[in-house]
């Protein structure tokens, strides 16, 4: 199993606009074969910080989904709500 947590600081005013366009990726993304969970989150000390949190059965089903149509679509347009390039890490289950 392969875990993906990819966090983004929002811009003050834009976190209603940026979880908008987060539904179609998140509807169509859960709908791929080889997700398990795909999950938006907000941290509840800083309102402005919302991470994806995902599960995918193995790499070569997250690959596909980075060439999905639906992510090239949305994740460019996410990114005029953040501030910076966010931080994206993938993990693998040691134990």
């Amino acid at each position: 199993m392969i875990k993906v947590v990819a966090k983004s600081k929002i811009k003050e005013g834009k976190i209603d606009k940026y979880v908008e366009l987060t539904e179609e990726l998140i509807n169509k993304t859960r709908e791929e074969d080889k997700n398990i969970s795909y999950k938006l989150f907000q941290d509840l000390e800083n309102p402005n910080i919302l991470t994806f949190i995902e599960e995918w059965e193995d790499k070569e089903g997250l690959d596909k989904h980075m060439e999905s149509e639906h992510f090239k679509k949305i994740v460019p347009m996410l990114s005029e709500y953040r501030i910076g390039e966010g931080e994206v890490n993938i993990y693998k289950e040691v134990n």
